[in-house]
């Protein structure tokens, strides 16, 4: 399918408002990021071929899409997933913001992109909140020489880097948790599920989770990796694979382990649900989001149940009974749930086919 035959797809209102500022920015490299299809930066490589455009990605599912619907893409796009933007210098950042975004998130992303603009280097960002005064203060804070241009239904930012941030903040944090006397400690970053704290959700998994020394262990969804750590404590011959398809929640994951010296914990960036060493596990457990109408959690259920060998137990936590209750029955045997603090912990063994 060539870009010519793709059905093109409107891209976001803030993706909008930085295409149409693309006629003004110039030099070699740009480094964008997107909340849709990488519009922006399919636009920008067409309009200015002799830069390089990286358009970056949390998470990999995204990056998918993106990277299918960029197929056939111009030479001079590249688009990826990773815990962070480019670390190299750049003459261009661009950045669509949503007013409904992760405030520490938007903070961590405009101070990396300021890091790596060359000096006169310039930061396009944008956001569909008209209104908007949160992210002009933002960016007011590090730029210097700055302007906010009036544009329809949103607001469109530019920033010119004339020094170096003074200080750096690191948006990174330790926290730690308790289970069965042991204190773990965890790593977390903006854009990861949970960061700063352990869930309540994930706090009721863990206190309900009983597994053998000796058992392989998924974790679907590791998010800053709370529960593969303590699965990771409750036996030596424990091995723990932790699963997530962000950047960050895998980089976390792996940062914890190295906090507590732990060394029965691997980790995978995947979002296609087939897993390594599927069919395998005796154990699969998953603290699925509640959003997208449990497209999330339907896909979390299919995943564990291929991974995990017949008659390996599927544990999962949610708030939300009903479509469990409906559902889980289709994937596995023997289902049941257990009622903690509000949270509800179901269990399922894996038929043999």
């Amino acid at each position: 399918m060539s870009n010519e035959q793709r059905v093109d797809i409107p891209p976001y209102l803030q993706e909008s408002l930085l295409t149409d500022a693309v006629a003004e920015m110039a030099g070699q490299r740009l480094v964008c990021i997107s909340p849709g299809l990488a519009q922006f930066a399919g636009m920008a490589a067409v309009a200015l071929p002799q830069a390089a455009v990286s358009c970056s990605y949390l998470d990999q599912y995204r990056a998918n899409l993106a990277i299918d619907y960029w197929r056939n893409r111009p030479p001079n796009l590249w688009i990826e997933c990773a815990a962070d933007l480019p670390d190299r210098e750049t003459d261009v950042v661009a950045f669509p913001f949503s007013a409904s975004g992760e405030a520490e998130l938007t903070r961590d992303l405009i101070q990396a992109g300021h890091e790596r603009l060359r000096l006169g280097g310039k930061m396009y960002a944008a956001t569909n909140n008209q209104q908007d005064a949160w992210l002009d203060e933002q960016l007011r804070k590090l730029f210097r020489k700055f302007e906010r241009r009036a544009v329809s239904d949103g607001a469109l930012y530019v920033g010119t880097k004339t020094e170096p941030l003074k200080k750096v903040k690191n948006y990174s944090c330790e926290f730690a948790f308790r289970d069965r006397g042991r204190l773990i400690r965890a790593y977390s970053r903006p854009g990861v599920f949970s960061h700063r704290h352990i869930d309540p959700g994930a706090r009721q998994l863990i206190e309900e989770m009983e597994i053998d020394a000796r058992a392989r262990v998924l974790d679907i969804g590791c998010g800053a990796g709370v529960v593969a750590l303590a699965a990771a404590y409750r036996g030596d011959s424990m091995q723990v694979h932790a699963i997530d398809s962000n950047a960050r929640a895998v980089q976390c994951t792996q940062r914890g382990a190295e906090l507590n010296g732990l060394t029965n914990i691997t980790t995978e960036l995947n979002a296609d649900g087939k897993f390594l060493g599927a069919g395998s596990f005796d154990v699969a457990l998953a603290n699925p989001p509640y959003y997208s109408g449990f497209r999330i959690a339907r896909h979390f259920l299919t995943a564990g149940r291929e991974a995990l060998r017949p008659g390996g137990r599927f544990l999962v936590v949610t708030k939300r009974t009903d479509w469990y209750e409906q559902n889980m029955p289709e994937m596995f045997n023997d289902v049941s749930a257990v009622e903690r603090k509000g949270y509800y912990v179901f269990r399922g063994i894996r038929p043999s086919d």
